[in-house]
């Protein structure tokens, strides 16, 4: 229309007798819209297929399925919208080809937790280009991002294999509680095992053999406060927590034993109850995924009360979590010493290597003296408080966050060799 405007011109400047045609250009192109537009082709008929969980740094293919009577729209546009969480890899939208049927989107996921499919938008032109068709579908589905885990089974194997090999039935039938079998006594066996009325019977020397209980309750309490989402070496301690669990919570369900999965801040967020066998994993794996960041103080004393009530069994309760001042410790500790009675409580905290590389510097400048002593004294309350939760009798792990993993797996063989659980 706006290009018709100057040859509109130069018939008024040199044939003013018929300046009146110009006039009709308007009506004709809109005249050539609308019939644009009734031609157009009709509104596909569109379904939305995403994956309902992912790992974090995988790609998320969303298929989109296009169903037409004939061809799809030539020039047919599709575009996904998403939360923060899906990053496209390219562009969030596409040209779908005439036989195209079954195009796919991809999207990289970026940060754990929940994000969604939220809405898909398609527009198609009309056959003569002057006009665009456009339609928007709400999707509405929802994608969770857990942990990467690809490496939690291999590590999780090669730790029980280390741990069972060559001592298997050490731990199923030696230091155990539960009566197994009864077997001709041999040099070496402990003689408190030797079950002298069935030795008399049959006038020579039985013992008794044990096997380690399994079906023990394990339960994997994660602190997602503020101070949990600072970052250790790239990533939030929360990720690093929740990697560790998972890592633990495989060898767990592996030994046979019973897995549930606790996650507070300033209350109780999330809690999946008791699950037993490897098929199980997956949905602790899904609530590892729903505990979110974030921004608020931790509320020790609601959530492990909280806790508390809903176990109604002993169990090894691990919590995982991090305190930086005297004032939130000592309610964490408080908190703690009511799971103490029942319970065998072990606390996991990442070592923090910002504060010793901060001490151990070479000062050369005031501020750096400054910062050293300052960096020593939050380590010595540090070590204070993790020596009174000893004392306690709380069980602590403290170490860096690429060794917390296999340091829990094996803390938590050692409680099952001394029949702790």
């Amino acid at each position: 229309m706006a290009a018709g405007a100057p040859v509109a011109l130069l018939v008024g400047v040199f044939a003013p007798a018929i300046w009146f045609a110009g006039l009709v250009w308007i009506p004709a192109v809109l005249t050539l819209l609308l019939l644009d537009w009734l031609f157009a082709p009709r509104a596909p008929r569109f379904a939305v297929a995403a994956p309902g969980a992912v790992e974090v740094g995988a790609p998320v293919i969303v298929a989109v399925e296009v169903t037409v009577k004939r061809h799809v729209p030539p020039g047919l546009e599709l575009a996904l919208s998403t939360g923060p969480k899906l990053r496209p890899v390219a562009d969030n939208r596409m040209v779908v080809g005439r036989e195209e049927f079954r195009p796919a989107l991809a999207f990289t996921a970026v940060r754990r937790g929940v994000d969604a499919v939220e809405r898909l938008w398609a527009r198609w032109p009309g056959p003569m280009g002057l006009i665009w068709r456009m339609r928007n579908y709400a999707v509405d589905q929802e994608v969770l991002i857990a942990p990467n885990i690809r490496q939690v089974r291999d590590d999780a194997q090669l730790l029980l294999r280390d741990a069972q090999m060559g001592e298997r039935s050490r731990i199923d039938r030696g230091e155990g509680s539960e009566f197994e079998a009864l077997t001709e006594w041999q040099s070496g066996m402990e003689r408190r095992d030797i079950d002298w009325r069935q030795s008399a019977r049959h006038l020579k020397l039985f013992a008794r053999e044990y096997r380690i209980e399994r079906n023990n309750q394990i339960v994997f309490a994660i602190d997602s406060g503020r101070v949990m989402c600072e970052p250790v070496a790239g990533l939030p301690r929360v990720d690093r927590a929740i990697s560790a669990a998972l890592l633990s919570a495989y060898a767990a369900l592996k030994l046979g034993d019973r897995v549930s999965f606790f996650g507070f801040d300033s209350r109780p967020r999330i809690s999946s109850g008791s699950v037993s066998g490897v098929r199980a994993f997956p949905l602790i794996q899904r609530f590892a995924a729903k505990l979110d960041y974030s921004a608020v103080e931790t509320n020790f004393t609601l959530a492990l009360a909280t806790l508390a009530g809903s176990l109604n069994r002993r169990s090894l309760v691990i919590v995982f979590t991090e305190f930086t001042d005297q004032t939130g410790a000592e309610l964490m500790l408080r908190a703690a010493a009511n799971l103490l009675g029942r319970h065998l409580l072990l606390f996991v905290v990442l070592a923090d290597e910002e504060l010793e590389e901060l001490a151990a510097a070479e000062p050369k400048t005031i501020d750096d003296v400054s910062r050293a002593v300052t960096a020593a004294a939050l380590l010595r309350e540090r070590r204070l408080v993790i020596s009174r939760m000893r004392h306690l009798g709380i069980h602590v792990i403290e170490a860096r966050h690429d060794a917390v993993g296999p340091a829990l797996i094996r803390q938590y063989l050692d409680f099952k060799r001394r029949n702790l659980l």
